[in-house]
């Protein structure tokens, strides 16, 4: 079994140095945390001919807790976290901080999808690190045009 698992990674390490090597670029990944499930679906809407032509891989967690888990013990990993800021288990603002405190997470772009508009809210993430902010109700459009210039894709 030992034997199989290494020849599996072994030919992974192979492709990906060769997709490197050929300027093939991997899909960048996106995570969305909201507690709302119609806010979870609109996204993945707007976003579905990003997934379709491979720019970018998409996944989303009604939970931050669960989420903030997962990144910790780095059993998940993403190029973009957009994060609402309300949400009932943990404050995406909170989310964003604790990320943002760990040397992995530190120079990754934060997104900040929310109700929240008022300067001061505003502040409070820009002091934390966050990256960009967007007032929901949010257009699909702009949803994709911000992720494509926060990834460069």
């Amino acid at each position: 079994m030992l034997v199989y698992y290494m020849l599996l990674q072994f030919n992974f390490d192979m492709l990906a140095k060769v997709l490197f090597q050929k300027g093939v670029e991997m899909a960048k990944k996106v995570i969305l945390v909201d507690d709302s499930k119609t806010i979870l679906a609109t996204a993945e809407m707007a976003l579905q001919e990003l997934v379709a032509a491979g720019q970018i891989a998409f996944e989303t967690y009604l939970n931050p807790r669960e989420f903030l888990d997962k990144a910790l013990a780095m059993t998940t990993d993403f190029d973009l976290l957009i994060t609402d800021v309300n949400m009932p288990q943990m404050n995406g603002l909170d989310l964003a901080k604790a990320l943002k405190e760990h040397a992995h997470f530190k120079a990754k772009p934060i997104l900040v999808l929310t109700t929240e508009s008022s300067p001061e809210m505003k502040e409070k993430g820009k002091t934390i690190g966050v990256t960009g902010w967007m007032v929901k109700p949010f257009a699909g459009e702009k949803l994709v045009k911000s992720i494509k210039m926060v990834l460069g894709i």
